[in-house]
Formats: C-alpha cells, sequence, structure tokens
C-alpha cells in the first residue's frame, strides 16, 4: 500500500471522527452553563462608559487617585 493510500485511508475514517468530537467539543464548551455570565460582560465592553469616553493609557491612573 503506497504512502497516499494509507494517509487517503486515515483522513477519511480516524481524522474525521477526531475532527468532529474535537468541534462538538468546541460547541459544549461554548455553551456550559457558566460561561453565560463571561459572554454577556464581554458583550457589553462597548457600552461601559456610556456617559463619558474612557481615560487614556497614562491617564488611567491618575484618575483612579
Amino acid at each position: 500500500m503506497d504512502v497516499y493510500s494509507l494517509l487517503r485511508q486515515f483522513a477519511d475514517s480516524w481524522m474525521l471522527l477526531f475532527l468532529f468530537m474535537f468541534f462538538m467539543g468546541i460547541v459544549v464548551w461554548a455553551f456550559r452553563p457558566g460561561s453565560t455570565k463571561v459572554y454577556k460582560d464581554t458583550a457589553n465592553i462597548p457600552f461601559r462608559h456610556e456617559d463619558k469616553p474612557a481615560p487614556e493609557m497614562g491617564k488611567a491612573e491618575e484618575a483612579r487617585s
């Protein structure tokens, strides 16, 4: 059996199964119950400073004190 045929059979069977299981793992991880708070916080990033602009990088420490 030549190398191409061997790799082709591997890709058609085990690699397909591995990639499907990897995809399903990502989907389960993304929709896990504990991730709702993280995703809501990330979705609200643009609205955090509605009343005033965010401080500049060097001036952020001055604004806290």
